[in-house]
């Protein structure tokens, strides 16, 4: 028991830092911020090769950790139960994306930035941040409650476009918002909303897709899973990799190399690793449901030990919730690999 108590807390030691630190630009000062980003990057293979026994300890036990889980998958009937739940579950998934993303919206806009505080309206739109402010509000309510869904979504895909060419690639980070839109764009608010109730009561159907609409439903949720994918490596590999002072920073800041009992500096490229993981287990496809309770797990335990504000990671929240609903849509390995049973 002491041996399984003591992997389990090597697993938290390099989780918890991993997610709990995920946008280190939330939880650092500005001027942190950017002394951080303009001072050299530490070598993390010279890191791995002076720590190279306790490298192996964690490679062994994240390794183990993947290895039970999938077994549970492939030799217990948890995913296909899950799956069978979620034949009647799924339906909710497009409603907890669309209500996730109209939320955010709203707290963009009460918040005053632009997808996160690091980015406020003032700094993308300048004068026309009043208006822009109001926009965001009129998108939000309109996706929460399901009326003119479309149009609402490409107006959000306008905003963010600008917002891309102001900031470039920086927006990798925000990718997920761009998944959520073109679920939107794709999909519109089916499932309880307004649009769908008029719809009703008209006589239609509740989805009024054209072809092209009809052909991409199936793989609307495969986009936003690789886009959601796309903007954690990106996030992970800009603050632990690219400019990996603002993850020591934060490190050192909040103690955490004392109370997880690691160097710091091996701490925070285990903490990369990990996220590159999560995230290509998005994008591909495997272990869906197991990946995002893990994640809304130790983000909760990083919003509270860490005291972040909430909404910049609403929509962190919300897109592995829908998961859990929706499962593995048909593009992804999981699906692929057992396809007869899920």
């Amino acid at each position: 028991m002491k041996k399984y108590l003591f992997m389990l807390g090597v697993f938290c030691a390099i989780v918890l830092p991993s997610l709990a630190s995920a946008h280190e630009v939330y939880v650092l000062t500005p001027g942190d911020v950017s002394k951080a980003i303009h001072e050299p990057s530490f070598n993390m293979l010279a890191v791995i090769g002076q720590n190279f026994g306790q490298f192996l300890l964690c490679f062994f036990i994240v390794v183990a950790s993947v290895t039970i889980i999938f077994f549970i998958s492939t030799l217990f009937p948890v995913d296909r139960s899950a799956n069978s739940l979620g034949a009647r579950a799924k339906k909710y998934a497009p409603l907890i994306a669309r209500v996730t993303i109209g939320l955010s919206f709203l707290a963009c806009a009460f918040y005053q930035a632009t997808f996160g505080p690091e980015l406020p309206l003032s700094s993308t739109f300048g004068r026309l941040s009043g208006f822009i402010t109001a926009v965001l509000i009129i998108i939000g309510v309109l996706i929460i409650v399901g009326l003119w869904a479309r149009l609402s979504a490409f107006a959000a895909l306008i905003i963010f476009s600008v917002t891309v060419l102001v900031h470039g690639m920086y927006m990798l980070t925000y990718v997920n918002y761009l998944g959520e839109i073109i679920v939107l764009l794709i999909l519109g608010a089916d499932y309880k909303s307004l649009d769908n109730y008029f719809l009703a009561n008209q006589g239609k159907k509740s989805v009024a897709m054209n072809k092209v609409a009809r052909y991409l439903a199936p793989k609307s949720f495969a986009i936003l899973r690789i886009l959601f994918g796309t903007a954690l490596i990106y996030a992970s590999a800009y603050a632990k990799i690219i400019h990996n002072n603002l993850a020591l920073l934060t490190v050192e800041h909040y103690h955490l190399d004392k109370i997880f009992g690691f160097e710091a500096h091996f701490l925070v490229t285990g903490a990369a690793l990990i996220e590159l993981l999560i995230g290509i287990f998005f994008i591909i496809g495997f272990e869906i449901r197991f990946t995002a309770v893990f994640l809304l797990f130790f983000l909760t335990l990083s919003l509270l030990f860490f005291g972040e504000a909430v909404w910049p990671h609403l929509i962190l929240i919300g897109i592995p919730i829908a998961y859990i609903f929706y499962g593995y849509d048909q593009y992804s390995l999981q699906w692929y690999l057992f396809r007869k049973k899920i």
